[in-house]
């Protein structure tokens, strides 16, 4: 990664995986990229559970002469950087599999203060997006027909995190949270797609709870919106 700054990086820095170069370059570009400090935000409780889970790579027999120590530096770095992939794919798989049997981690992460994770539509425990906005105080949303929703939002360091509720949305589309400066510059905080059966509709009544940041500091943001891909807007945030 010491060549160019990765995102799928975040879960090895959480896990403390990243050798000294790695972690230099990722912090800089952590300082700078808002939806990998909130990933990071997310891992950070976890990160304790899953350290330690990963192959171990058989690195061969000893070496005898400069040519095989050369060779067994290459080979053992390459067995890092597979290990440490290899342990963010199995330890985010563990935790996929704890959410989907509807178990929580909460009292593994209890003393780190950490919020408990659960399967969708469990209500004693939440997820960190619900979690933050249950926690806030939302700002409602002018929604088209149907749509309701409302953002709970805080200043960081980095610029803008946010909190997102949207019912009333019924699928297949791809939406994204859209943070408008004052400027006009939009940025985009985060995306994802609504199942053909919608959020907050009869038949599917849970809400949708998301999350994401823009580098945009809250004063210079004027409003911020609720878009599909092709440019139909479901609601509107004034700030």
């Amino acid at each position: 990664m010491t060549s160019r700054v990765e995102h799928t990086d975040v879960g090895a820095y959480a896990l403390g995986l990243l050798d000294d170069d790695d972690k230099a370059a990722f912090e800089e570009h952590l300082a700078t990229c808002p939806p990998c400090a909130a990933e990071l935000a997310d891992l950070s409780g976890v990160a304790g559970a899953l350290v330690g889970i990963g192959p171990l790579e058989d690195l061969g027999p000893p070496p005898r002469g400069e040519a095989e120590v050369v060779d067994l530096m290459r080979r053992k770095r390459a067995a890092d950087r597979r290990a440490r992939r290899g342990t963010i794919v199995i330890g985010m798989a563990a935790a996929v599999t704890l959410v989907a049997g509807g178990l929580t981690i909460g009292t593994q992460l209890g003393d780190s203060g950490a919020p408990a994770v659960a399967a969708s539509g469990q209500h004693d425990h939440l997820g960190p997006a619900e979690q933050f906005y249950a926690d806030g105080t939302p700002v409602a949303g002018t929604g088209a027909a149907g749509v309701t929703g409302g953002l709970v939002i805080e200043s960081k360091a980095w610029g803008t995190h946010a909190a997102l509720k949207l019912s009333g949305v019924k699928g297949p589309l791809e939406c994204e949270l859209v943070s408008v400066a004052k400027s006009g510059q939009r940025r985009v905080m985060t995306g994802w797609a609504v199942p053909p059966a919608g959020y907050g509709v009869p038949g599917q009544p849970d809400p949708l709870y998301t999350h994401g940041g823009s580098p945009d500091p809250l004063e210079k943001i004027d409003h911020f919106e609720v878009v599909t891909t092709t440019g139909q807007k479901l609601l509107t945030v004034n700030v």
